[in-house]
């Protein structure tokens, strides 16, 4: 009869390292995007399940809201920090805007050679309808209590305060933003004017400039870290039965769209 290996219940078990994907735009409320909200159950259990010794996260996002960001890198970091488990940024396309926000939370971040890392910067877009609402003889009714109340009202003829107005919060939250990562990278960061200006850079010159550690794909990097034998266990957020049967097509068709369009912000 064949031997029948006995179970050892004192045998060191391969060191075993969580995986949490973080693909797509930054959103609330949105099905399908990130937010704090969907991936909170996520990270907490990639943390405390199976005591890893370290969370990779695979990162592939053009970025998104500024707030929705910094609540997944906070809690990230939270956790990092309270169980004493490193963290591993991988990027795959993209860590732009609040995707690199996400890789920054990170101990280490590692890029392909054509990866795009960078875009430390706030955009605000919008749309202007009043020209066309004339054409039509459509008259745009609004009645406020507060002068700055219906500030950037796409169906009404720009204001230069409104523009000064938004400029000033998206300065605001700019310097958040550049605050993260100066603490997330620190001396790690080169000096250099294009630094936070929302420029983008590729593998190797995001390296150079501080963005990242080095170049690497999760698993080798992984074995080269822990050991040939070490474990990986993949996390992500669970899509609900509507979006398995597909009963919110129309939804899923206009986030869609807008995902690509954040995308293709960087030729991709």
């Amino acid at each position: 009869m064949p031997c029948m290996k006995r179970w050892n219940p004192f045998k060191k078990k391969p060191p075993m390292v969580a995986i949490v994907r973080l693909s797509g735009v930054i959103a609330s409320g949105t099905r399908g995007s990130l937010s704090d909200q969907a991936m909170a159950p996520v990270i907490e259990k990639a943390f405390r399940r199976g005591k890893p010794k370290a969370v990779a996260l695979i990162i592939n996002s053009p970025g998104g809201s500024p707030v929705q960001s910094a609540l997944i890198g906070a809690r990230i970091r939270r956790q990092s920090e309270e169980k004493d488990i490193p963290v591993f940024a991988f990027v795959e396309d993209v860590a732009a805007s609040g995707g690199y926000w996400l890789a920054a939370s990170a101990d280490e971040i590692f890029v392909d050679r054509s990866s795009v890392v960078g875009s430390i910067g706030v955009i605000s877009a919008g749309f202007g309808a009043h020209d066309f609402l004339e054409r039509h003889g459509i008259e745009r009714r609004v009645h406020t209590a507060g002068e700055s109340k219906s500030m950037l009202d796409p169906f009404r003829p720009q204001k230069d305060e409104d523009v000064t107005r938004l400029k000033s919060i998206l300065e605001q939250i700019h310097e958040s933003f550049i605050d993260h990562v100066k603490e997330r990278r620190g001396d790690k960061l080169v000096a250099s004017d294009d630094l936070f200006t929302g420029e983008v850079w590729v593998g190797q010159k995001a390296i150079e400039q501080g963005l990242a550690d080095g170049l690497g794909h999760i698993v080798p990097v992984l074995k080269e870290k822990f050991g040939k034998k070490v474990r990986f266990r993949n996390y992500g957020a669970r899509r609900s039965i509507f979006q398995k049967f597909g009963t919110q097509l129309a939804h899923d068709a206009i986030s869609g769209i807008e995902e690509r369009a954040s995308y293709a912000r960087f030729g991709l």
